[in-house]
């Protein structure tokens, strides 16, 4: 097809703008966010602004940090751990009502979310010293298996009523549906450009979403 030719002759440039709409996304997501939980002081939603939070600095160290550095064994590692931490995040928006009765001073330095950092560095680990994704891919699998159910049992519990309930649970299936394309990207079709523009547009769509979502909710 026309299209995906011409973006495979300029990937390096639709690789920057792909980036720069993403953190900007990110940006957006995570600041309307903030300002949510400084009305509400909702634990799930500080929880929520850390993925976005998380998500941007993901893309922005990926795509920009080669302009500083060179270095692949510097600039991947962080990108694995600012994705996983923000899929952590996500789920665990989901899920803090269940484990956590309070509410603890910071959401990003806590005990319960240490153990969040540790199983990042864990799956980072575990991929550099193999040298291939795939702990970081299953890992995201899960947490996007889990919180595409999670999400859709809130979405239920709500009579499927509520909005961003149901753009959350679009959202993680989409999400989920990227994952499983990286995987599959990376195993079977040898990062074919053509999956990988398909996962790029799925990504796009996830953050789009949410940031829909969080327009909705807070109405600016």
């Amino acid at each position: 097809m026309p299209i995906y030719k011409a973006i495979i002759e300029n990937k390096e440039i639709v690789k920057i703008i792909y980036a720069l709409i993403i953190v900007f996304i990110c940006f957006l997501i995570t600041l309307k966010a903030h300002r949510l939980f400084r009305l509400s002081f909702h634990s799930g939603i500080r929880y929520f602004r850390n993925a976005f939070f998380f998500y941007g600095l993901g893309f922005a160290a990926r795509y920009f940090l080669k302009f500083i550095s060179a270095d692949y064994f510097l600039i991947n590692p962080l990108f694995e751990f600012f994705l996983v931490m923000a899929g952590f995040f996500l789920l665990y928006s989901l899920l803090w009502k269940r484990i956590d009765s309070h509410n603890p001073r910071s959401s990003l330095l806590n005990r319960r979310i240490g153990i969040f950092y540790l199983m990042a560095i864990i799956i980072i680990l575990l991929d550099y010293v193999w040298n291939v994704p795939y702990f970081m891919y299953s890992a995201q699998i899960i947490i996007f298996l889990f919180a595409s159910i999670i999400s859709y049992s809130n979405y239920k519990k709500d009579n499927y009523k509520n909005k961003f309930s149901r753009f959350y649970f679009i959202a993680m299936v989409l999400g989920l549906f990227a994952w499983i394309l990286n995987a599959l990207a990376a195993v079977f079709f040898s990062w074919n450009q053509m999956v990988l523009i398909n996962i790029y547009l799925l990504n796009a769509i996830f953050f789009l979403l949410f940031l829909y979502g969080v327009v909705k909710v807070t109405k600016t």
